[in-house]
């Protein structure tokens, strides 16, 4: 399948767009805001509190609410990092060799966290979630370094492959070539993109993994507590690392600094991806111009349409997501109900997986899929939803349809989930939904009418309102304008407009300028 990225980089900063078959199928925003907190960066953090209750502790890594680390977390060899840490700052440790380093035993998974971290304690976390809502970020002390084709581990001595890797034989090689290039004490995870490429290419990514790990004993030594010790690569970048498994047609950026940059760091990716490379110089907006925009617009409402005619009614709560699934306009293909069921869920199955992945939904999500009796049906609707989420990289999980008709999905959330707000404020209400009753806004145009003839002596002026006033000002017997007549001895002229909203009106002058109403 084909997959394009298009990139805009503007003052706020970076907009990434991913689409499949030219369909939005992702889209990260990238703010120029210092403090972002990524996931996949290592911060010198400092334990604030500990929360035996919770079996957590909060860690100070800079961020306005103090992340969260539960034991669980902590990972086996968590007594070894804190131990290679403090030789680092106390400059007893000046590399990441951990040849002659000797582990420290591993912990249980049953044990406490006061058994291993104590309150103003220095250690070295990882970013596992990012900060979501009014919750800070999620830490991890297991360490784990990603590249292109391999992911480094450190304290661990084995060699893994993703169980993407189609075949025995490309996973008995890439785990034999894994294990004659790494160094002892760094483990090695063995990603999908490694499939069926070169020993060469292989070996040089394992070696770019080691610099950067002894790039954290480099900063360390002169670390202040919060400090970032390894960053993750610019997002465009990191989103390309991610996915080196999917065919690339086209990259296109629209501006030329980063261009250059990007155009640097994929030759040592892919041969292939710099011909993909494009530098867009149009004057029309970039995600305009590719048609993303209005691609946004009709993905991140709260109804969304299916190409067959179904749509979905996408709610959003605390504690869930729930998605409706409606049949609409859709045409009967049978005269069978049950197969027109399968049919418009059979689409919405596969927006639903786009919308998920799109809006990057995480949590638990409930979907109510119009009713099927059949179990055959109910089983090929599980099945098409699961190929339609299969290109996603967020872990989730799938059940199969309950005797209510419905299906749970839970879904990896580690960042804030994308919400666009595709609605504009009513311009009479300003989104409040009430507006003021004609009855108060008639009186707000009679007091400023006497202060205009009484006060500021004004002649010749004209109402300008919406043509529902305009009817209620100049109809019946005796009008509101004949009591005018009769109060102020001059005629008042009415002009309707049907631009206007039910609160607006205006005063024009003998000239037909607008009287400006500021009052004392």
């Amino acid at each position: 399948m084909a997959y394009e990225m298009i990139i805009d980089v503007g003052l706020e900063g970076e907009r990434i767009a991913l689409l499949k078959d030219k369909k939005l199928v992702e889209l990260h925003q990238e703010k120029n805001e210092s403090g972002n907190f990524l996931v996949g960066e290592i911060y010198l953090g400092k334990v604030k509190k500990i929360m035996p209750g919770l079996n957590a502790a909060f860690v100070d890594i800079g961020h306005e609410k103090d992340a969260f680390l539960h034991y669980h977390d902590l990972g086996p060899y968590i007594n070894s990092l804190v131990k290679i840490t403090d030789e680092t700052l106390d400059g007893k440790r000046t590399n990441g060799d951990l040849s002659n380093f000797v582990l420290e035993p591993e912990t249980v998974k049953t044990g406490k966290i006061s058994q291993v971290l104590k309150r103003n304690q220095q250690i070295l976390v990882q970013i596992a979630k990012e900060p979501i809502s009014t919750k800070g970020p999620r830490l991890t002390t297991e360490i784990s370094v990603a590249g292109k084709y391999f992911i480094l581990v450190p304290f661990y001595d084995t060699v893994n492959v993703s169980k993407k890797v189609s075949t025995l034989e490309e996973r008995k090689r890439l785990k034999n070539l894994g294990s004659s290039l790494k160094t002892p004490k760094l483990g090695l995870i063995c990603r999908t993109a490694a499939e069926q490429k070169g020993g060469q290419d292989l070996h040089q990514d394992i070696l770019e993994l080691q610099e950067k790990w002894e790039t954290i004993f480099r900063k360390l030594p002169g670390a202040q507590v919060r400090d970032k010790i390894l960053g993750e690569d610019q997002k465009s970048f990191a989103i390309l690392r991610d996915l080196l498994s999917y065919e690339f047609t086209s990259i296109t950026v629209n501006q030329k600094m980063l261009y250059d940059d990007m155009k640097a760091h994929v030759e040592t990716i892919d041969k292939q991806l710099p011909k993909a490379l494009k530098l867009y110089s149009g004057k029309e907006d970039i995600f305009s111009h590719y048609g993303v925009d209005k691609q946004i617009q009709a993905s991140f409402g709260k109804s969304v349409s299916c190409p067959g005619g179904a749509y979905l009614i996408i709610e959003h709560t605390e504690a869930l997501h729930s998605i409706d699934v409606n049949s609409g306009s859709k045409q009967s293909k049978s005269s069978n109900q049950e197969e027109n069921a399968l049919a418009a869920n059979l689409d919405a199955a596969k927006e639903i997986a786009r919308q998920l992945r799109l809006r990057d939904m995480g949590g638990i999500v409930v979907i109510d899929f119009i009713d099927l009796r059949s179990p055959n049906f109910k089983k090929q609707l599980w099945n098409t939803l699961s190929e339609a989420m299969a290109d996603d990289k967020a872990k989730h999980t799938i059940l199969p349809m309950s005797k209510f008709g419905l299906i749970q999905i839970t879904r990896q959330r580690v960042r804030p989930e994308m919400d666009i707000t595709t609605a504009e404020n009513c311009p009479t209400c300003n989104g409040t939904g009430q507006v003021t009753s004609s009855v108060m806004i008639f009186d707000n145009i009679v007091q400023k009418l006497d202060y205009l003839i009484s006060t500021a002596k004004h002649k010749k002026i004209t109402l300008v309102t919406n043509p529902y006033l305009a009817a209620y000002t100049i109809q019946g017997f005796p009008s509101h304008r004949m009591k005018w007549f009769w109060t102020y001895k001059q005629w008042i002229n009415v002009k309707d407009d049907v631009k206007m909203g039910m609160m607006e009106y205006a005063f024009l002058d003998a000239s037909y300028e607008i009287i400006n109403l500021d009052m004392p």
